[in-house]
């Protein structure tokens, strides 16, 4: 089946189960476990002998433990930086010191971790296919990692949710990161004693997880078919549900796993068959390819009853009716006589609730939200809004992602001529010369009030790089969005990158 039709049988928002092998494709500087820990000996030893001494203490039954690898690493590790306080390793140490005078007991082996994966070294050759990944976000759920690194978080602006976190979550709009993350060291699961404590703390956690996979289509990015993290999963999953059952069958119809086979096209959809050794035959659904921006595509172009992000807004407003919040509730009708299609749920003032989700305003707001997601299903409510003649919208990139706005020409044509009528009304002082964002804000001669003002004149004269205004405008203060100098600075950009 080719992968378009096969997500097009969605009914739910899918959740991604993302594994190392997506950092390994988007990251310079990412690591297999074992790659990870042979960098670490080689950095603590000069050379690769001991971790190969080590490594041969930990092979059993045909594969290597690295969890055990990791332990034997992480006592020499800690050992060796103990004794050279101030050599190579300094910093860790120095940070070491930090946690433990707040009394926070860490591993100095999880800080050099932490300190190895802080930042994003984007592989640039790959900026477009991360773009596409990112337009997925609109109808993905939420995301199950078992990645350290901040990569999925910094594409999808999802919360991260680490530990005992999790349990307090919301299930829309999370990364579920749980083997740690590098912003907490002293959560990190890479050590066999680490696993066995999360092993016997977090039954917790992996029921609400349970549940996700339950309900909710899954699709494995980054795994490989023989990885034990998918193997352990399906093994769980199926100790809940008779392997034979409705239910069975509904879950591996929902699952997906997305194997990486280097310059391979392929867009085909096939089964095949898991062995869970001596635990059963579990058929699941998988691709193998290269060819992951036609996934995203398909991801992307799922349409659904209500968006991720709308869900997302929802369950917000409902987890503080929980908390006690101050927020009031009214039941207008039997809810229980009405079929599901019959049924709305509208949150907010009494006075202005309208059957649209999302105002002209707020979407000017989440403008590069929307044309990052590419989410033209969202944007067919412009169909539904009244424009004033002095209202300033960003009609031509909307219009660039949905051809179906019927007053797309008439906008067009309004906000280019209140654009041009703005620039007349540029004062003297503001028509610079500046061929960049940053010389304006630096330049004294202009005043707080009025660089916005000469950054507009800049666009529309062609002075500025919109790359440049761009970086300007998505830094923008949440806060100041609603202020007319942003609303007419996000239209110049508009119709210079789209008209």
């Amino acid at each position: 089946m080719h992968i378009q039709k096969f997500i097009e049988n969605y009914k739910n928002h899918p959740v991604l189960f993302v594994g190392t092998g997506i950092s390994l494709r988007y990251l310079n500087n990412s690591y297999t476990w074992d790659g990870l820990l042979r960098f670490i000996a080689r950095e603590l030893k000069g050379n690769d002998e001991y971790y190969l001494d080590i490594k041969s203490q930990c092979h059993n039954d045909g594969s290597y433990q690295y969890d055990k690898i990791a332990k034997l690493l992480e006592e020499e590790f800690n050992k060796s930086l103990l004794h050279d306080r101030n050599g190579q390793f300094k910093s860790v140490n120095d940070k070491f010191y930090e946690y433990m005078a707040s009394d926070i007991s860490v591993s100095r082996l999880k800080i050099y971790i932490s300190m190895l994966l802080s930042s994003l070294d984007i592989r640039h050759e790959l900026k477009s296919e991360i773009s596409e990944f990112k337009k997925i976000r609109k109808n993905v759920g939420s995301i199950i990692t078992t990645n350290y690194d901040c990569l999925i978080e910094s594409i999808f602006e999802f919360q991260p949710l680490i530990g005992n976190d999790i349990l307090l979550s919301n299930p829309y709009g999370s990364v579920y990161k749980i083997h740690g993350c590098i912003s907490t060291p002293t959560k990190i699961i890479i050590t066999s004693d680490d696993y066995s404590r999360f092993d016997g703390k977090y039954e917790l956690i992996r029921a609400q997880l349970l549940s996700i996979f339950i309900h909710n289509p899954i699709i494995f990015l980054g795994y490989s078919i023989g990885d034990e993290n998918i193997k352990s999963l399906l093994k769980t999953i199926f100790t809940y549900v008779e392997p034979n059952s409705d239910s069975a069958n509904k879950i591996r119809a929902n699952f997906l796993l997305v194997e990486h086979d280097a310059g391979s096209q392929s867009v085909e959809i096939c089964e095949h068959d898991i062995d869970l050794e001596g635990f059963s035959t579990i058929r699941i659904n998988k691709i193998k390819t290269d060819n992951f921006v036609a996934i995203y595509e398909a991801i992307s172009n799922l349409v659904l009853p209500v968006s991720a992000m709308d869900i997302r807004k929802v369950q917000n407003v409902v987890k503080e009716i929980y908390a006690g919040g101050s927020i009031k509730v009214s039941i207008t009708e039997d809810l229980d006589t009405l079929d599901n299609g019959d049924k709305i749920l509208a949150i907010g003032s009494a006075k202005t609730i309208v059957y649209s989700y999302q105002s002209s305003a707020e979407m000017m707001a989440n403008y590069f939200s929307i044309l990052d997601e590419s989410n033209a299903q969202l944007l067919l409510l412009i169909n539904k809004y009244k424009f004033q003649k002095e209202q300033y919208f960003p009609i031509f990139g909307f219009s660039s992602i949905c051809l179906d706005i019927t007053k797309a020409d008439d906008l067009k044509i309004q906000q280019a001529a209140k654009l041009e009528r703005s620039l007349e009304a540029i004062s003297g002082r503001c028509r610079t010369a500046h061929r960049r964002v940053e010389d304006i804000m630096t330049d004294d001669q202009i005043s707080e009030n009025s660089k916005d003002s000469a950054i507009l004149w800049g666009v529309m004269n062609n002075l500025i790089e919109l790359n440049d205004v761009e970086a300007y405008l998505r830094s923008y203060v949440h806060e100041a969005i609603v202020h007319t100098n942003y609303r007419k600075l996000i239209c110049a950009y508009d119709l210079k990158r789209y008209g």
